[in-house]
């Protein structure tokens, strides 16, 4: 049989006092060691109460530009009644005398900031455990995409405490490697993305780059979804790359209509009221060959926040061996 007390360790959410009392000793020691551990380190991330306060004062007195040693922060916290709840000015002193130096500080957040992914971690597994038991009506699909949109926040949360100044001289060279693929392609077209299927449009842009980010603005029913999946459409029917369309308003079957009429060169009212001649049969049927060999995808589902999206996205991106 297990022992109690080892239960109970079990139970304790992944931390570290030490890593935690390193910190803020670092800081207190050294008020400019704020700046090595700003971008990695938030107050939520401390387990301990106290030790949250204590970096909330740190952080309020180094903004206002006063010092932050350990009779100026014993006095912040008096002044708001909270110095006794984190154990008092003789604490305050042992966490002064914590540390002999502030330089490995950045390693010390590091640490304090990896416990606190572990908890949100455990924290969601719990979560997602629960749903699974109790799901409230949902299917086995929506919770999934739940969990993953949960997995990709924290992990995204991470992500962000990573990424740091790339010098210019890095960028340049990245540059340079850029312009010599570029050139020795076979291909001469200028287009050196993603054809769009619009030439004027290619002839601008060069076509849809890695990373491009592009928003399509316009009136309410000036064409945007018909150009959008007209891009779409193109990359998918021609290029044969794999395209994925999120859809949170019209129906996934609706825009399927309007990609046969355009393919097929079908007016959209023949398709809905069904009234096709011969010469429109022929060409619905061969809009429905190109399209049906088409790697083209569409989620209908409403109101997905950005972490599913991604979530899903992802998860079509390994079926299918990425998208295009």
């Amino acid at each position: 049989m297990v022992p109690d007390t080892d239960i109970q360790q079990l139970r304790t959410p992944p931390h570290s006092i030490e890593a935690e009392q390193s910190v803020l000793g670092a800081l207190i020691l050294d008020n400019n060691a704020i700046d090595k551990v700003a971008d990695v380190l938030k107050a939520e991330d401390f387990y301990n109460e106290g030790h949250r306060i204590v970096y909330e004062h740190i952080n309020r007195l180094a903004a206002s530009n006063s010092p932050a040693d350990a009779v100026t922060l014993s006095e912040s916290l008096r002044a708001e009644g909270k110095l006794e709840y984190v154990g008092g000015l003789a604490y305050i002193g042992a966490i002064a005398n914590a540390v002999p130096t502030a330089a490995n500080v950045r390693r010390y957040a590091e640490i304090v900031r990896d416990r606190s992914v572990m908890r949100r971690l455990a924290g969601v597994a719990t979560d997602i455990a629960e749903a699974a038991i109790s799901p409230m009506g949902k299917t086995a699909d929506q919770l999934l995409d739940e969990a993953e949109g949960k997995i990709f926040e924290i992990a995204e949360m991470g992500d962000r405490s990573k990424q740091n100044f790339i010098s210019l001289s890095e960028l340049t060279a990245q540059a340079i490697d850029r312009v010599e693929e570029l050139y020795r392609r076979d291909n001469a077209s200028d287009v050196t993305g993603i054809s769009t299927g619009y030439t004027d449009l290619d002839r601008m842009t060069a076509g849809l780059q890695p990373g491009d980010l592009i928003i399509v603005a316009g009136r309410p029913s000036m064409g945007k979804t018909a150009f959008s999946l007209n891009i779409g459409e193109h990359i998918a029917v021609n290029l044969k790359k794999p395209v994925a369309v999120f859809s949170m308003e019209m129906g996934a079957l609706q825009l399927a209509m309007r990609m046969i009429g355009s393919v097929g060169k079908l007016d959209q009212h023949v398709l809905r009221t069904g009234r096709l001649t011969d010469s429109d049969w022929n060409k619905f049927t061969d809009a429905l060959s190109k399209l049906d060999s088409s790697p083209m995808y569409i989620d209908e589902t409403a109101g997905l926040n950005p972490f599913e999206l991604r979530a899903r996205a992802r998860r079509l991106a390994r079926q299918v061996g990425g998208l295009g």
